[in-house]
């Protein structure tokens, strides 16, 4: 969901930039709100569980994108999925343009024996670039952002309830547990934030074990609303369009935050921004790492699913007053607040 996050940012700019070109996404239909209010982007679902499974699935998927009259393909993706079509659209003469992932480059990056400790391209770039190649070169350092606030319905009301306070997002969750926040720390974060009667905190998940997990934090605290399992994504969208910050791990709702110009806490654990995944247009100070020195082989992982020996427990580093100052100093209040 993240790499389908960061592709707004850089769509915004290309449809501003070039105005008469008209793009069709193709992705997953539950991704489709991602892209709503995007100028001159139609969606076409693809439905790999089902009709467009298999061989013969992306075949047919292919013929039904031909059929649609496309000039050119950018497969920002580059997977194996991607790469059966672009060999189906070779032959019915459709260019195909790929991203160059920068594997080779990724995996310096985490070896500790090349000593290579520097800012690779970020994925948003990558994205760009793809675009240029085809002939449509983009500047991503003027951003196109919507309007911040989307409209939030009866159902989003009846969750954040009315208030003036601060509306604080907090993503607690992330595919790998070396780059997820100990769950005792972000309670301490949490505690620490209740204090301030101007702040209401809602919290982001998805599945079972994480809605039940959001559900006993809830209950511990007056001014904490969970809303997985609650809202619809695209009424979760709304809300995170309506927040004054989002503290998220290196994941997707730090994505999800930044297309639309929210501000965005990240905490990174054994992945680091310089691999590319930093959430678009927002400052380096708002990234917090855990202690270089002491785990100076940080980045262990692209991905955060290889944590070497003694590193399994990295962000217990980061301590929550260094979380707690960083929100404060973003909502606007002062240490003494």
């Amino acid at each position: 969901m993240g790499d389908v996050a960061m592709t707004v940012p850089v769509l915004r700019i290309f449809t501003a930039t070039y105005p008469q070109i008209k793009v069709t996404v193709l992705t997953r239909k539950f991704f489709f709100p991602i892209f709503k209010n995007i100028p001159n982007v139609s969606l076409f679902a693809a439905d790999v569980e089902q009709l467009h499974r298999g061989l013969f699935g992306l075949s047919r998927l292919a013929k039904e994108l031909r059929d649609i009259e496309i000039n050119a393909v950018v497969d920002l993706h580059n997977v194996l999925r991607t790469n059966v079509l672009r060999s189906i659209f070779y032959f019915f003469g459709i260019p195909v343009k790929q991203i160059d992932k920068g594997r080779a480059e990724k995996k310096a990056l985490i070896d500790p024996d090349n000593g290579i400790f520097e800012q690779l391209k970020t994925t948003h770039q990558r994205y760009a670039d793809v675009f240029a190649e085809l002939g449509f070169p983009i500047d991503l350092q003027k951003p196109l952002l919507p309007p911040k606030k989307l409209q939030l319905t009866k159902n989003i009301w009846a969750v954040t309830g009315t208030g003036k306070e601060k509306w604080l997002g907090i993503a607690p969750f992330a595919q790998h547990d070396a780059k997820a926040y100990p769950l005792d720390l972000m309670l301490e974060v949490i505690e620490t934030l209740q204090t301030n009667s101007e702040i209401k905190i809602f919290l982001f998940g998805g599945g079972k074990e994480e809605t039940e997990i959001l559900n006993n934090i809830e209950q511990k605290f007056s001014k904490v609303k969970n809303v997985a399992g609650k809202l619809s994504f695209e009424e979760e969208l709304a809300l995170i369009s309506n927040l004054d910050a989002m503290l998220s791990m290196d994941s997707g709702n730090a994505h999800l935050a930044a297309m639309y110009g929210t501000p965005v806490i990240t905490l990174w654990g054994v992945t680091h921004p310089f691999a590319g995944f930093a959430a678009f247009n927002q400052p380096w100070e708002n990234s917090i790492f855990p202690d270089l020195t002491l785990y100076d082989k940080i980045p262990t992982s692209i991905y955060g699913n290889k944590a070497p020996e003694g590193y399994e427990d990295v962000m217990r580093s980061i301590k929550p007053e260094t979380v707690v100052a960083k929100i404060n100093e973003i909502l606007g209040f002062t240490t003494s607040d």
